[in-house]
This record gives C-alpha cells, sequence and structure tokens, in this order.
C-alpha cells in the first residue's frame, strides 16, 4: 500500500521558498544547492498537475493558484505542529532560532529584561538581534519578529501592540542653570533644541506635548541635530548641550539620579505606541510563537 502523503517533505521545501520567494535564499536556509531547490518544486508542480510560482530572470512569485496551496499547507502543518506539541505536553522543550529587529531605544532600555524572562523560561532557544533605526524588509531579509515605534501605515504584517510608551522633556541642571528654565512652549523658541533626523525621511522628528486634549506638535530647532542614533539626543543633554525629547522609560533613571531634569510637566502625556510585527502568512515556528506569546503578554 502506498503512503499517500510520502511528498510532505517536499511540500516543507515549498513552504520555504514561498516564503522567501527566492530559490537561492530557501537553498542557503535548508544547506543546500539551488538546483536541489529547484527539482524539488518542479516534482511537487508536477504530482499536483499546477504551477506555484511566475519565474523570471530576477524575480519569483506565487501564482494564485500557489498562494491558495501556501496557506492552507501553512495551516496544515501548524495544525502538525499544534497536535504534537499537545499529545508531548510538559515533555516537549521548546527549541529554535528566531531573528529579530528592534530599534535602538527599546532594543537598550525596554528588551533586556524581558528576553532575560524569556529565555530563563525557554533555555533552548537562540535569538538573534538586530538593533538598529532601519526599517528591515521582513520577508527579504529573513526576520521572524520587528518591534517598531509609532504610527505603522497599512501593510500585509500583522501589528501586535506592546504599549503606549510616554514622552518626557528634559535637559541638564547645568544647562538649566546656565540659560534658565522654559515656563512655556513658547519659550522654547529662546532655548537650544537637540534635534533627530529621521532616517527613513531626512525629516527632523517633532516633539510631541499634550494641552487638556489637545495634541501639540513642534519642531525644535537645530542648531545641534543628531542623525542615525536617536539616543545620541540624550547623551547630549545630559552633557549639558541643550534640551531633548525621549521617553520615559529612558529618561526616568536619569532623572531620579539627577542628571537631568523634566520640563514643561503641564504638557507632558503624549504618548507613543510599539507593535510588534510579523508576516501574515509565515510558516511560524514554535520558538516564534512563544516569543509572540510572552511578549503581547506583558512577558507573564
Amino acid at each position: 500500500m502506498s503512503r499517500q502523503f510520502d511528498h510532505l517533505a517536499d511540500v516543507e521545501v515549498f513552504l520555504i521558498v514561498a516564503e522567501k520567494l527566492s530559490i537561492s535564499a530557501a537553498a542557503i536556509h535548508l544547506s543546500t544547492t539551488p538546483s536541489v531547490i529547484s527539482r524539488t518544486i518542479t516534482r511537487l508542480e508536477k504530482k499536483l498537475g499546477i504551477q506555484f510560482f511566475r519565474r523570471t530572470t530576477r524575480h519569483l512569485s506565487l501564482t494564485e493558484a500557489g498562494q491558495l496551496y501556501y496557506e492552507k499547507m501553512q495551516h496544515a502543518f501548524q495544525l502538525i505542529d499544534h497536535a504534537e506539541r499537545v499529545v508531548q505536553g510538559e515533555q516537549l522543550q521548546i527549541s529554535g532560532k528566531i531573528k529579530l529587529s528592534v530599534p535602538t531605544t527599546y532594543g537598550h532600555y525596554r528588551l533586556p529584561p524581558l528576553l532575560e524572562k524569556f529565555l530563563l523560561q525557554y533555555p533552548d532557544i537562540q535569538i538573534e538581534i538586530s538593533i538598529s533605526n532601519r526599517n528591515v524588509d521582513l520577508i527579504a531579509e529573513g526576520f521572524d519578529l520587528a518591534i517598531r515605534q509609532g504610527h505603522l501605515p497599512n501593510s500585509s504584517l500583522v501589528a501586535r501592540p506592546l504599549e503606549l510608551a510616554p514622552l518626557q522633556l528634559v535637559a541638564s541642571p547645568n544647562y538649566l542653570k546656565r540659560v534658565g528654565i522654559p515656563q512655556s512652549l513658547e519659550e522654547l523658541n529662546h532655548h537650544q533644541g537637540i534635534a533627530f533626523e529621521l532616517p527613513s525621511s531626512g525629516k527632523i522628528t517633532p516633539w510631541f506635548f499634550k494641552d487638556v486634549d489637545q495634541e501639540i506638535q513642534w519642531t525644535p530647532t537645530n542648531r545641534i541635530l543628531v542623525k542615525e542614533d536617536i539616543l545620541g539626543v540624550v547623551s547630549l543633554a545630559e552633557s549639558g548641550l541643550g534640551i531633548c525629547q525621549s521617553y520615559s522609560f529612558i529618561v526616568n533613571e536619569k532623572i531620579r539620579q539627577g542628571k537631568l531634569l523634566p520640563l514643561l510637566e503641564a504638557y507632558a502625556g503624549h504618548t507613543r505606541p510599539f507593535s510588534l510585527l510579523y508576516a501574515q502568512h509565515k510558516h511560524m515556528s514554535s520558538a516564534t510563537r512563544a516569543l509572540i506569546n510572552f511578549l503581547c503578554s506583558d512577558g507573564e
């Protein structure tokens, strides 16, 4: 009696190619050659009598039938994975590698204690972290997850909220002793703002304030303009070079130590969202799913 599903190994290869939309990237992922991957896809297409991909010299895309098969088989493999985890229960130790992209703010100040707790709970999981302010292409660059700040544009990615982080205006005691303490937003025009240029657009990041229920945006003067590393504005403010705005989770400890002082607290209260992003149709590993559940449940 022949096996009905003896082609499942080929299906797994198909899922990886569909995920990466690249024969060569799938070959690297599976530690094999592009020719082996191509023969596998051709064999599966012949068995099912359909064409999965449109191929050009530089581009690979799913056909309508290929997209449908990808979604259905991805769901089927997730069910298999779930069934194995259920029957194995406590005997199963989740393992695997997760590739994660995070901005510098979150990577330096928010993520470390969360990862410490997560890795104690899952000692067989490895995490590769890219800490930068560059907006990576999750699919093309092979990232499993990304944490992003600000309001996100509509896309095919799933966005799960992590937190609403309050912003705080600060300056060093030495700067304020030398220049004076601003008492209103208008007085900020007479102070030295430490501005940050967004790498993606080249625009100055505005400062955000809240006056009762009214949201206010104010563009700082840019005698000092920081590029690339947004944490530089805090370091420069701490050195007495001017006023900056940053997340409370970054400056709170410096405020407690007396290195920075909060300003215009009557206009505080504005928050910026952080979200966890991942591909909607990604063939997700149990390790990645575990990290999603952990981060989205406040690290519990």
